[in-house]
């Protein structure tokens, strides 16, 4: 592969702005994606190799917000030397590939997504609340608790999980919002109230919706009511918020209510309440993992942030000896299939879920989630003549990797 060839791929099915494309091309070079106009007026070149897609069709990288680890990695373990750890995500990374997540050198690894210690203790889950905290002094408490790496922001970090129940965290939401982080609700007790408060103060996400946070209650819906919020303010900019759909307040305006993060594996959510939350807001469903060490691994005992784990025949893991889930062992793939199956719904917004919805919550859209011109050109080839998806060919900066 030479730095300046320019790429062409025919014969392909493109998922582009929302519709699939027959017999369509798509350009690249340097690996990003390219408009073909410029090549022929100024340059007056042609692409320099044709790739046949041969009637598949072409989406953009899978993209993951939660993962705690892979083929018996757990990413919780923060015992090991940082050589060991850089090893260990970058096996986990290539590991991801074959399932359809994408990026340079393996799956992207786009910052770390942490949950805690900010949670409630009566959602916590498989966390250790010996270190929950609040945060009566607001951001001073979250730098105290992570430490510089949080100054740098999206940088190191890209999403952080809260309870907007606790003490001083809904005053420190403007400031980690303000660092460009992503700030998700979730492992939380809170009232309807406390989460639109979160909401309007900047949360736009969240985490694994149903699981660790109240019950629906029909005269106080806690967290999962927020999808049914009507009187939220509008968002003046559409960046990182889900677009307008049929149940928006605002069918001509960003929507002003939280993506919201579903693990599709049957096991965490019941498939009868993820079409719930689809029906209630299609353009806020984003697919998540919450894989842990075990996924890719048999059904056995496994360590999850030194605590025992036991996988079911059926993928689910739980804290061992008990029925609390401490995450699963599905892929991103078999998540988008779940989906669609689980919904009814069309295949582009399965996909959509896990390509263009997380990249708006990251407020990367412009690069990733999508195949328009200037976006990376991190792609998968998929099979769908089934009428299920399978991954066959996957593309990293342009350049096909062995799966």
């Amino acid at each position: 592969m030479h730095l300046d060839d320019i790429y062409k791929i025919i014969n392909a099915r493109l998922l582009i702005n929302h519709e699939i494309v027959e017999n369509s091309y798509l350009w690249y070079q340097n690996g990003k994606i390219i408009h073909p106009q410029n090549l022929f007026f100024s340059d007056r070149r042609d692409a320099d190799e044709i790739i046949d897609a041969k009637g598949l069709l072409v989406v953009p990288g899978f993209i993951d917000t939660q993962i705690n680890g892979a083929y018996g990695i757990d990413f919780a373990d923060s015992d090991e030397p940082v050589e060991v750890l850089k090893k260990n995500i970058d096996t986990v990374a290539k590991g991801l590939l074959k399932y359809g997540c994408s990026a340079k050198g393996g799956a992207a690894i786009l910052g770390a997504h942490v949950e805690g210690p900010f949670i409630s203790v009566l959602k916590k889950g498989a966390h250790n609340q010996d270190v929950f905290r609040t945060a009566k002094n607001g951001i001073e408490d979250f730098d105290a608790a992570y430490g510089s790496e949080l100054k740098k922001g999206c940088e190191a970090v890209s999403i952080i999980t809260v309870a907007p129940e606790i003490e001083g965290v809904c005053d420190a939401i403007p400031d980690l919002v303000a660092r460009g982080i992503t700030v998700a609700m979730g492992h939380s007790a809170c009232r309807i109230a406390d989460a639109e408060k979160a909401v309007k103060q900047g949360a736009n996400s969240i985490t694994h919706l149903f699981n660790a946070m109240q019950a629906f209650h029909h005269r106080d819906p806690g967290l999962i009511g927020v999808l049914g919020a009507a009187d939220l303010p509008i968002p003046e900019k559409a960046n990182r918020h889900p677009a307008p759909s049929n149940t928006s307040p605002d069918r001509s305006k960003p929507d002003p209510r939280p993506f919201y993060g579903l693990i599709c594996d049957g096991v965490h959510v019941h498939p009868n309440s993820v079409r719930i939350a689809y029906y209630s807001h299609p353009t806020g469903a984003v697919l998540v993992t919450d894989t842990l060490s075990a996924m890719g691994l048999p059904k056995g005992d496994y360590v999850l942030g030194g605590k025992d784990v036991e996988v079911d025949e059926k993928g689910g893991a739980y804290v061992k000896g008990t029925k609390t889930l401490a995450g699963s062992t599905i892929t991103i793939d078999e998540c988008v299939r779940n989906f669609q199956k689980f919904t009814n719904c069309p295949l582009v917004e399965a996909i959509e879920a896990a390509t263009l919805h997380p990249a708006r919550l990251l407020g990367i859209d412009k690069v990733k989630g999508t195949l328009n011109v200037g976006s990376d050109a991190d792609f998968v080839f998929l099979d769908d003549s089934t009428g299920e998806i399978a991954v066959k060919r996957v593309f990293v900066a342009g350049e096909e990797v062995e799966l």
